[in-house]
């Protein structure tokens, strides 16, 4: 509830009485105790008079342990500001209505924040008032929103259109288009989610007709070589059958194509929304209105003297905050680190504790490092939300506005680092630095690093994708509802039992003050949420096609559950003016840029799809030609697995039944002799990038094809917009010639 530059301040003081039946707009909150305190009485009464002499009128009520001060700004007030506010905003002309226009409600709260938040006491401010104690809180009351409560926030109205204008009136236009928005994106989950599961299901046509999982499933005479220290046994490459046959699922041919279809549908995804908004903001005259503009007006309105208050950009203090960023992400990084670390010990301890089988220890360490990773994922959030309000405050911004975008984006980008810096470990790093048999990587000389799944790392990225962001969908959405909710009930019983009242307008402002308190992050914190799902709905969508649909159902509860919380859970939120989503449109382009190139990365070098298709076209029995009679893929099991000799284990003793077997095989490409790295793996290097150039560039080239053929704007609003600006020219025409004639 700070200082906006978005809302009106006061100039003159105004003297009459508003009807006594009228809201309150406005209620501070002090402990009944606290007035009995030396000076803390006195200080509330010095505001309270500071703002009677503007214009304001206030009521004391209390209860047994709760005073409230009920503020209302009379009618004439707001006289001082009627030009600016009944000034349409759009393009159009700028013509005074013949009588004074009522006041919108959430202009009007608007307004009396920016008052609050201004007035000065004794040289306090009613901020500084709040964090001495003298005032507990303060907030707006909840007035006229019944509309809202049977068409929108009930759960049985999960499918239905929302009420976009009548959130605006209650909540503000930046509430309104975050609804708005996710509204929209939801609605364009649907087809994303279709092929997803397309994609999915796909897999289980060929799920039993696959050459590679035939071939592993009969594979009863190929020996793997022991996997990390935690398996001290060969073990059979079939034993693996079920593993490759659910692999199947989600890495095959349709990866590739789904991948280029999600590249296209962030694209129009975000024009099509862009074309939405300006459809919305014209409907709400909003659509010549500049913030900045506006800021300057309010100021001089404010105080005559006002002097403009520049742009300032300072190289240190930039250089300073640079260096701070890099810090917290190589943080986050180490966080990576830490998982790592964690899934070499686990390893090992699930091992010599004997609580899995050595075939389910790979299993168990991938799921628990899911959710060790979700763990320091909440942690890390709450610490980079202070370090980025701390780099803001440094950064010192010029306006609210400013701040809430710089504080965007540094806090966005440490939780990116924070949320996918697990995902790109396992996609690009695991199982690609472990060495081989006989001569492994360890981690501090004493554990081997761990490998990929017995079936391969897309095994590894799908699981982790679907914890995480499975975990995140439904334990966020249970904590954001039933945290509020039983906070809610506590509130009311502790109030039922204590201090109940008879008098209808004190028991509203009670009602009031046992909803769940607001704060500036109220917003932004959804906001946040949805950011990063977009990211796992996109970044890495190839490795977990049920992304999308996984978000659409999330969706669809999230909608009500904010509506339910932001009207029967919460206090009003202080509304503010917004004619777009603001830095979170650049998030959710550069979103998709990191989608288009993680995914070219995960299917280049984490999924089989490469290797596949140059076995098929170079090594294989066709690459010759096609024949009929023969599966392009056969023999390629035995391709993709390198020889080792028993011999030239360092440790033999380790490997239970050595003495019986000679040779055993391991997933990589390497020469039998000398275990270096054979022609097929450079073959299959120069391969990867070149495909993983052409991948981004084509992906990239639709998504510029798609971004010039989809207009931002809608031709009716350009149209609309030029109509309004033709007619105001004319009728300034039409007046300066009449002047001219008489």
């Amino acid at each position: 509830m700070g200082t906006e530059g978005d809302s009106f301040p006061l100039m003159e003081v105004n003297t009459s009485d508003p009807e006594a039946s009228e809201p309150w707009d406005y209620v501070l909150v002090a402990e009944r105790r606290g007035r009995r305190a030396t000076g803390q009485a006195h200080r509330q009464l010095q505001f309270l008079e500071e703002l009677k002499r503007k214009g304001f009128r206030y009521k004391i009520m209390e209860d047994r342990e709760k005073v409230f001060f009920g503020i209302r700004a009379e009618s004439r007030i707001f006289d001082l500001y009627r030009t600016l506010l009944m000034e349409p905003e759009g393009p159009g002309t700028r013509t005074q209505p013949a009588g004074p226009a009522p006041i919108p409600a959430s202009t009007r709260i608007r307004i009396v924040n920016f008052v609050l938040n201004n007035t000065t006491a004794a040289g306090d401010t009613l901020d500084d008032l709040v964090k001495s104690g003298v005032f507990e809180t303060r907030f707006v009351l909840h007035k006229g929103q019944d509309d809202l409560r049977k068409e929108w926030a009930q759960w049985r109205r999960v499918l239905r259109p929302q009420p976009i204008d009548n959130i605006r009136d209650y909540f503000g236009e930046k509430v309104a288009l975050y609804f708005a928005w996710l509204g929209w994106y939801t609605y364009m989950l649907v087809p994303a989610a279709a092929v997803g599961l397309l994609v999915f299901l796909s897999g289980f046509a060929l799920f039993n007709a696959s050459q590679i999982s035939k071939e592993i499933c009969e594979a009863h005479d190929i020996l793997l070589c022991p996997r990390g220290d935690h398996s001290r046994r060969y073990q059979q490459l079939s034993d693996t059958c079920t593993f490759a046959k659910l692999t199947h699922l989600f890495d095959n041919e349709g990866t590739v194509v789904f991948a280029i279809f999600m590249a296209l549908w962030a694209t129009v995804f975000l024009e099509i929304w862009k074309r939405q908004r300006a459809r919305v903001v014209l409907h709400w005259d909003l659509y010549g209105w500049d913030e900045d503009q506006e800021e300057m007006a309010l100021q001089l309105i404010n105080r005559r003297d006002y002097q403009l208050r520049l742009h300032q950009h300072s190289y240190l203090r930039s250089s300073v905050i640079l260096i701070l960023s890099v810090l917290m992400i190589c943080l986050m990084i180490g966080m990576a680190h830490l998982l790592v670390v964690y899934r070499v010990l686990a390893a090992a301890l699930f091992n010599s504790a004997l609580l899995f089988q050595e075939e389910q220890v790979t299993t168990a360490v991938v799921v628990t490092g899911a959710l060790f990773h979700y763990v320091v994922i909440l942690i890390m959030t709450k610490v980079n939300k202070c370090v980025a309000l701390k780099l803001c405050d440094f950064e010192k911004p010029r306006t609210f506005s400013e701040r809430e975008s710089k504080f965007t984006t540094k806090f966005f980008t440490l939780q990116f680092f924070a949320h996918f810096s697990s995902l790109i470990y396992i996609a690009f790093i695991l199982g690609r630095i472990n060495g081989h048999p006989g001569k492994s990587v360890r981690l501090a000389g004493l554990w081997k690093l761990e490998e990929c799944h017995l079936s391969g790392c897309m095994m590894d990225l799908f699981l982790q994708m679907a914890i995480i962001m499975g975990l995140k969908q439904t334990l966020s959405n249970c904590a954001e509802y039933l945290g509020p909710w039983l906070a809610h009930k506590c509130r009311l019983m502790r109030f039922k039992l204590g201090r109940a009242s008879g008098d209808p307008e004190l028991r509203d402002v009670q009602h009031n003050y046992l909803l769940n308190p607001v704060n500036t992050f109220s917003l932004f914190d959804e906001f946040m949420e949805m950011m990063i799902q977009y990211g796992f709905t996109t970044i890495f969508v190839a490795a977990f096609p049920l992304a999308p649909l996984l978000a659409l159902i999330s969706n669809l509860v999230e909608i009500r559950l904010d509506a339910i919380k932001m009207v029967r859970l919460q206090r009003r939120l202080v509304p503010r003016k917004a004619k777009d989503i603001g830095t979170w449109l650049q998030v959710l382009e550069t979103i998709g840029v990191l989608a288009v190139i993680a995914n070219g990365m995960v299917i280049a070098f984490t999924s089989e799809f490469i290797p596949r298709v140059v076995y098929k076209y170079h090594y294989g029995p066709c690459r010759l030609g096609a024949q009929p009679a023969v599966d392009c893929l056969t023999g390629y099991v035995n391709h993709s697995l390198s020889v080792f000799y028993t011999k030239d284990f360092q440790d033999p003793v380790q490997a239970e039944g050595s003495e019986n077997v000679t040779e055993c095989r391991y997933r990589d490409y390497r020469d039998a002799r000398d275990y270096s790295l054979s022609e097929q793996f450079w073959v299959l290097l120069a391969i990867r990038l070149l495909f993983l150039i052409l991948f981004e560039h084509v992906a990239l080239c639709i998504k510029l094809i798609a971004a010039w053929f989809v207009p931002d704007v809608p031709q009716s609003v350009k149209n609309k917009v030029l109509e309004e600006k033709y007619r105001a020219l004319r009728d300034k025409m039409c007046s300066s010639s009449k002047s001219t004639d008489v």
